[in-house]
């Protein structure tokens, strides 16, 4: 009896120590801890799920589209061709599976430049390591500037000339080590067919000869095939704050007529400096171009590599300088001021030759000037810059990255 009796009181004071313990935790009435936990428990009856305001719902819809996501109509502000002014067009993106898409789109601008075409889209082939794109269209310019051949053209020489080109194309590419390396093959089917110029300026055969111009008034039908190689290791090649890539690529355009068939050589270096926390980057790039013509056959003077305009010299017109070879060399120091707003400081410089010795530092054409760019992470779908050359002050509006 005796035995149970202090068993008993033990239990019991084991369940008043506890209690104890218990009432010293709990906070006592009238400290902040109390307050705290009395307006948690007057909260539990009215909690509801959270409801995004208009401001956030906006927000998101223009992230959703400045980074390609969803499907049905979406903006479309590429031009048919550089030169063109201000564009306008739309499109339409129906998926066919998770990663399948077809997009049907179509530009126009004020001065006439037209781009109709559909394509095809599959991102994940060869267990993730490959991609293929498909594209058909019709696209038409009505007034491309034509200053001549050579690095010292005046401006006082600008000519002009239309063109239109109906094209179909597939694009392959692949990932051997699913990283940095990586290469491309395609083949594009295509017509050109040169005609006079609308525009102020007087029309290239007003001008110019067969004889004294390459491929004046040619229609010549191209079956293009290229093919490259490079490293690539950027978070997405329409926007990227860190990274680099390295690639050369050759390119075959054979003309049915033999008449106008030539290769050409890219051979392009860019690459990406991130400062202080990615806040600040400063952007690299170097391309050299060289055209190669094919036994007697003549490369036109509208297929030669060119630098002027949005993507390459932004300070001078587009394709204010053609040869049969190019450098192009461009720096930027890029701002994030948020996750949809960048602004860049940027220089660039670069030059035509007719011989490939001639590519040097001599001679170089240079501008500089100021941007900004709305962005998603992977994409730059409005840039809008300014830039100041000797020929004078040029606005860019563009629908991708410079590079």
């Amino acid at each position: 009896m005796t035995i149970l009796a202090a068993r008993f009181f033990t239990v019991i004071a084991l369940v008043a120590g506890s209690a104890t313990v218990v009432a010293a935790q709990q906070p006592e009435p009238g400290t902040r801890e109390a307050a705290i936990t009395q307006e948690q428990a007057q909260k539990v009856p009215t909690l509801r799920p959270y409801v995004a305001s208009r401001g956030e719902l906006f927000a998101d819809r223009a992230e959703r589209i400045l980074a390609g996501a969803g499907h049905g109509w979406h903006p479309f502000f590429q031009n048919a061709y550089s030169g063109g002014g201000f564009t306008l067009g739309a499109g339409y993106l129906q998926y066919l599976s998770p990663y399948n898409s077809v997009d049907v789109r179509g530009s126009y601008t004020i001065s006439g430049y037209k781009r109709l075409e559909a394509g095809f889209n599959m991102r994940q082939l060869f267990h993730r390591r490959g991609s293929l794109s498909g594209l058909v269209g019709w696209r038409e310019a009505t007034e491309v500037k034509f200053y001549g051949l050579g690095p010292d053209t005046p401006l006082e020489a600008a000519t002009n000339y239309s063109f239109r080109q109906p094209y179909g194309s597939a694009l392959l590419e692949f990932w051997p080590t699913r990283r940095f390396l990586v290469m491309t093959g395609g083949l594009e089917l295509s017509k050109w067919s040169q005609q006079e110029g609308n525009g102020r300026d007087p029309s290239v055969e007003t001008v110019y000869t067969p004889e004294t111009l390459p491929g004046l008034g040619a229609n010549a039908t191209y079956l293009h095939g290229q093919g490259s190689v490079g490293l690539d290791w950027r978070t997405s090649p329409g926007y990227s704050r860190r990274g680099g890539v390295y690639t050369i690529t050759f390119h075959d355009y054979v003309d049915q007529d033999d008449a106008f068939g030539f290769r050409q050589i890219d051979y392009e270096a860019i690459q990406h400096f991130p400062v202080l926390r990615e806040a600040w980057v400063i952007s690299l790039r170097g391309r050299v171009q060289t055209a190669l013509d094919k036994d007697d056959q003549q490369i036109p003077f509208f297929m030669m590599p060119a630098v002027g305009g949005g993507s390459s010299l932004r300070g001078y017109s587009s394709w204010r300088f053609r040869d049969l070879n190019s450098l192009l060399l461009q720096a930027e120091w890029r701002i994030m001021v948020n996750r949809f707003f960048d602004t860049a400081v940027f220089y660039d410089t670069g030059k035509v030759t007719s011989s490939r010795s001639d590519i040097d530092f001599d001679g170089l054409k240079h501008d500089y000037g100021f941007g900004v760019r709305f962005h998603s992470p992977i994409a730059t779908p409005l840039r809008v810059d300014v830039a100041k050359s000797p020929e004078g002050l040029h606005f860019v509006f563009s629908s991708t990255a410079v590079f």
